[in-house]
């Protein structure tokens, strides 16, 4: 008795977030103290970088805690990750500097809700998976130009610029900054400068320390002791308030809304894309695996919560995440109290933050801009075919010169024209002269069939080797013309044929009747399951007269020594 099929998942197990399964599977009090305390490790890092991040972007700091708080939450409880760490992320500052300046902060939570719902969207579509499909050089470009646009945006405050709010192209904003270079204010670019010295080196001799922590708190006090000259948080945003603010829908119409889709589609893309890319490194550390559509409606929960609180977007964050990882974490449970931990210090010791000084975020930035940089994974790229790097700096231009959602469009088509131009070069389309030295499945059987070196007269036969898709469908219909008289048989060998796609069948169809016009027996070999179905569904199936089908090459010969009117030529 034949054991029974494997019963597939309900759909839903998809979206199951994984505070669930783990709670299913045992959660005791050592696994608690183990994600407290790194929950507490990460907001120690998350404190200073959420309200650099918010700042960076154009926003009160206290904007950045609000959204590591809220959308951290929800991103830790709802999501697909087992330790994903979510909140606002570097690679955010250009697009919702952009937003911004073009509409305003209302135009920002708007564009933020209807990102919100696409996430989900994309996750009830199912469409998570397709992260792994986006090409590394496209990726690699686009985080480099981030990381570029960052460095360029905190120039005033590294060099205590006095002009006014910095520009949002990058010409433009460089511009603005050599007409200014004369007002540099040298208590703030020293700031900066030993903010920047004591941050590398806390990350070379005391990786484990605080870092970020330790050198805005250090400049805080030196700031205030020194009484320097530079703007801090509270003279340049005013106090940070104490208390989270209640939820609001902001107002917008169907005008508003069509306005502002592209930035909405821009925030929904780089939110899943880090958000998936830093579940697959989380999964990497731990040995697990993310629900990845489970992520994305996560991510668009968390998205849509923090808009109506007036926060910035979120996403997984994969430094924080990292940390929280080698702080031991074991459960979602460590991100959700991380933002709790958060909320602690907005509650009790917001005040505190007020004496920051913005030269030392500008410093904190700095050291993000270049982490995010990958300057490694470009130097190897560098070194890859010409058609990779023309990606990746195409790429990486555009996102620095004009926009991310314009740069990752052409990346990935110029991605995939590259990919169908070398693919069809590796299509090979062979005559029967050469068959026999490269078919080593059927090689011996025909060698006790037919000669080396011939066909019967009236027969050709061509082999087809690799996927038969658009960008070399017209060469099947090429075939044909290549024969001075047309052939009385026409084989066609398929079992090398992984992939036929519309284009394909479509080509096949217009050899199909070309074969009708000249009274040629076509015969296909060895077709694999996916191109039958293909070619099946299209309504190409063989009607033993002008299309057969035979399982391989002697038994296409069979075929033709069988036709009852057959004479050889």
């Amino acid at each position: 008795m034949s054991a029974p099929a494997p019963v597939a998942p309900p759909a839903w197990h998809l979206y199951v977030p994984k505070l669930v399964s783990v709670m299913r599977q045992g959660y005791g009090a050592d696994d608690l103290r183990h994600d407290l305390l790194a929950g507490l490790t990460v907001a120690i890092v998350a404190l200073p970088l959420s309200m650099a991040l918010a700042i960076a972007s154009g926003a009160p700091p206290a904007i950045g805690l609000h959204t590591a708080i809220i959308a951290g939450f929800l991103i830790s409880a709802l999501g697909g990750s087992r330790v994903q760490i979510g909140g606002p992320t570097a690679a955010f500052i250009p697009v919702v500097f952009s937003v911004i300046a073009a509409h305003g902060y209302d135009g920002l939570i708007v564009a933020t809700l209807m990102a919100g719902a696409m996430l989900i969207l994309a996750g009830l579509l199912r469409l998570g998976t397709m992260v792994k499909y986006m090409p590394q050089p496209v990726i690699t470009g686009f985080t480099a130009g981030i990381a570029v646009s960052i460095f360029s945006s905190q120039i005033k405050d590294l060099l205590g610029l006095d002009m006014g709010s910095v520009p949002g192209t990058f010409v433009e904003r460089w511009q603005a900054y050599g007409a200014n270079i004369g007002s540099i204010n040298p208590a703030a670019a020293l700031l900066a400068l030993g903010t920047l010295g004591a941050l590398i080196a806390m990350r070379r001799w005391r990786p484990n320390w605080p870092g970020f922590l330790i050198a805005v708190v250090a400049a805080s006090l030196i700031t205030l002791l020194l009484k320097l000259p530079v703007e801090t948080v509270l003279t340049h945003f005013g106090p940070i308030p104490r208390e989270l603010p209640v939820p609001h829908l902001p107002s917008f119409d169907i005008a508003r809304l069509h306005e502002l889709l592209p930035s909405a589609f821009t925030i929904a893309f780089l939110g899943g894309v880090e958000s998936l890319l830093s579940a697959v490194v989380s999964d990497g550390m731990i040995g697990g695996r993310h629900r990845s559509n489970c992520e994305l409606v996560a991510q668009g929960v968390a998205n849509t919560a923090s808009a109506l609180v007036g926060g910035l977007p979120a996403t997984g964050a994969i430094v924080r995440t990292a940390t929280n990882v080698r702080a031991g974490a074991r459960s979602p449970v460590a991100g959700m109290a991380h933002a709790g931990f958060i909320l602690l210090f907005v509650l009790v010791a917001a005040p505190l933050a007020n004496y920051v000084p913005l030269p030392a975020m500008a410093a904190l930035l700095l050291l993000v801009a270049w982490n995010m940089s990958e300057f490694e994974r470009i130097r190897q790229l560098m070194r890859s075919p010409l058609g990779e790097r023309l990606v990746l700096l195409v790429t990486f231009l555009l996102t620095v010169m004009v926009d991310l959602t314009l740069a990752v469009e052409v990346g990935v088509v110029l991605a995939a024209f590259l990919f169908m131009r070398g693919m069809s070069e590796v299509v090979a389309m062979e005559s029967h002269i050469d068959l026999f030295e490269e078919d080593e499945g059927d090689l011996a059987r025909e060698r006790r069939t037919i000669q080396h070196d011939a066909l019967p007269d009236g027969v050709e036969a061509f082999r087809v080797s690799g996927p038969l898709f658009f960008a070399v469908a017209n060469r099947i219909e090429d075939v044909l013309r290549a024969f001075g008289k047309p052939p009385r048989v026409f084989i066609l060998r398929l079992r090398q044929v992984p992939l036929i796609d519309a284009s394909g069948a479509t080509s096949i169809g217009n050899l199909i009747a070309r074969c009708r016009r000249t009274d040629t027996v076509l015969i296909f070999t060895g077709l694999q399951p996916q191109p039958a179905r293909i070619l099946a569904d299209m309504g190409i199936v063989p009607d033993g007269d002008v299309l057969r089908y035979a399982d391989d090459f002697p038994q296409a010969l069979a075929m033709v020594a069988a036709m009852p009117d057959w004479k050889p030529d």
